[in-house]
């Protein structure tokens, strides 16, 4: 089991933090003596309720807000939270846009938002956080990835596109900065029990044609909770995983495997 004196006196930031999985990954973080910078881009009153419960468990938490697919505005996200809770340890990129759309239906402007929020995001705040990182010879990356990253999948070619692309930067991340003592991973969910997006995850989605339909895991009979996924992005973060690195670690019931 983790202890709270692995993490104490560090900074987190945690994009998409408002719910879900982003949410869980934030409070298990405040729980174990981080303090945490709790990014959203619209959903602000309920990140501000995510950082409410972290300080209720004894450390400090701002909320920052901000679209992670503009490099000037990553930038102010970084120097926010570095300015008011200090340097930033631990990145974890959990933030992205998931549109379900058919390939010749996917416009150059909606290839370019996936793209920028789901993968030069990463690239945008690792470059901000990396140097510091380097010189304290500290730091934990992990990125959430998808599934459709690795199998594809049906009328997702932007997010299949972005998520495949998170393996190859956390790979070029851990191969540069492996020496100063940063790891660079990416955390990949299976089918995971969240509330979602209308525009993500139309009604009608199960009755297309080559998605799968219900649970989507071929192993284990259920979907997997956001805590379990807090607690395996906790374990990445840790000294416990400091020889785990450039990684992809699904968790997933078994479905990679299909």
């Amino acid at each position: 089991m983790l202890e709270r004196s692995d993490f104490t006196g560090s900074t987190v930031l945690v994009t998409g933090a408002a719910r879900n999985i982003g949410r869980a990954i934030a409070l298990g973080f405040a729980a174990a003596g981080l303090d945490v910078a709790v990014h959203a881009r619209t959903s602000i009153d309920e990140a501000e309720a995510v950082a409410a419960k972290a300080r209720a468990r004894g450390v400090r938490s701002l909320v920052v807000t901000g679209d992670l697919g503009d490099a000037e505005q990553c930038e102010a996200i970084v120097s926010r939270t570095v300015e008011e809770l200090g340097p930033v340890d631990y990145l974890i990129s959990n933030a992205a846009r998931r549109r379900f759309q058919a390939f010749l239906d996917i416009s150059p402007a909606d290839w370019d938002a996936a793209i920028s929020a789901n993968l030069s995001s990463l690239f945008y705040l690792s470059r901000l956080v990396l140097p510091g990182m380097a010189a304290r010879r500290f730091g934990r990356i992990v990125a959430l990835g998808g599934p459709d990253g690795y199998m594809g999948w049906h009328h997702r070619a932007h997010n299949v596109t972005a998520k495949a692309g998170l393996t190859g930067l956390v790979k070029a991340i851990s191969f540069e900065f492996g020496y100063s003592g940063v790891t660079a991973n990416v955390l990949v969910p299976g089918g995971v029990d969240t509330v979602r997006n209308p525009e993500d995850y139309p009604p009608d989605m199960a009755d297309q044609e080559g998605v799968p339909q219900g649970r989507p895991l071929r192993t284990i009979p259920r979907q997997g909770t956001v805590e379990e996924l807090a607690d395996a992005c906790l374990f990445l973060a840790s000294d416990r995983a400091s020889y785990v690195t450039g990684q992809s670690f699904h968790v997933d019931g078994g479905l990679v495997m299909r």
